[in-house]
């Protein structure tokens, strides 16, 4: 990719994006798409929100423009692959499936230039609660998005006051105990899911929070979500990888509003697993 602010990657990986969800950052995701480019794309599961579009449609331009340039990315050469997550576990009958040059699978299995080899598999396999407690599942999904109004709401009155962006539902995650305790808990079971499938690492989403941690001697990795946060991970041409937080890229302003995002440089939190 030609111009400042424009990177180019060995692997891109991305998940919760919930196309088809109000919340939704679909404009945030395009001018991702559009600074950065890789050789392999991984959708990392939950790309379409089905459990919502079941309860009401909504697929505005952005959402189908987000489709047209991960197409027009695989017609230019990009491997991509769709992992398959809870909210579009529909495509789980279709693994194996091209749609427009991008593959669909339930799990995958990675090699990094450096030769490590990673799970890549969307989590929600390992999540209890989602499998045994489907009704729990659903109602832990309305909360989700009321947490997302009280986000909107917040947004707006620290503008008004001239604050930044601050996002009470990824506060929550790292202050209520039951949320700590969850997180680690899956951090903890994808890890060892990791040792059984005798590889080095796994990357995965599910649970909206972008990390990169060593857990069990392995190395854990999760994209995060375009819903709140806006985080892809990375894999350098050198084998090493990197969370980008595209909110922080596009500013406060960008980052709390519905508006298209203005082009900007690139900037990185700096992230990284040797």
């Amino acid at each position: 990719m030609d111009g400042a602010g424009n990177r180019s990657f060995r692997t891109l990986f991305l998940s919760d994006i919930h196309l088809g969800s109000k919340p939704a950052k679909a404009e945030f995701l395009i001018d991702f798409l559009r600074h950065h480019d890789a050789d392999k794309i991984f959708l990392v599961g939950d790309i379409v929100d089905g459990w919502r579009l079941r309860r009401s449609w909504h697929w505005p331009a952005s959402h189908n423009d987000v489709v047209q340039k991960l197409l027009r990315k695989a017609r230019k050469g990009a491997e991509i692959i769709y992992i398959a997550g809870n909210h579009d576990e529909f495509l789980r009958s279709f693994q194996g499936v091209h749609f427009g040059g991008i593959v669909v699978a339930d799990r995958a299995i990675h090699e990094a230039a450096d030769g490590r080899r990673f799970l890549v598999i969307h989590g929600d396999q390992f999540d209890q609660v989602v499998h045994n407690v489907r009704w729990l599942a659903y109602l832990g999904d309305k909360a989700y998005d009321l947490a997302i109004v009280v986000n909107r709401v917040i947004g707006r009155v620290r503008r008004m006051f001239g604050r930044p962006y601050w996002s009470f539902s990824s506060w929550a995650k790292v202050k209520v105990k039951k949320a700590v305790k969850f997180i680690s808990s899956f951090q903890d079971v994808l890890a060892q899911e990791a040792h059984r499938a005798e590889v080095d690492g796994v990357i995965c989403g599910h649970i909206h929070h972008a990390t990169i941690e060593e857990i069990r001697g392995v190395s854990y990795m999760n994209t995060g979500d375009w819903v709140e946060s806006c985080t892809a991970l990375a894999e350098n041409f050198d084998g090493t990888f990197e969370i980008i937080h595209w909110a922080k890229v596009l500013g406060a302003e960008a980052a709390t509003t519905r508006v298209r995002p203005r082009v900007v440089a690139y900037e990185e939190d700096g992230v990284r697993a040797a």
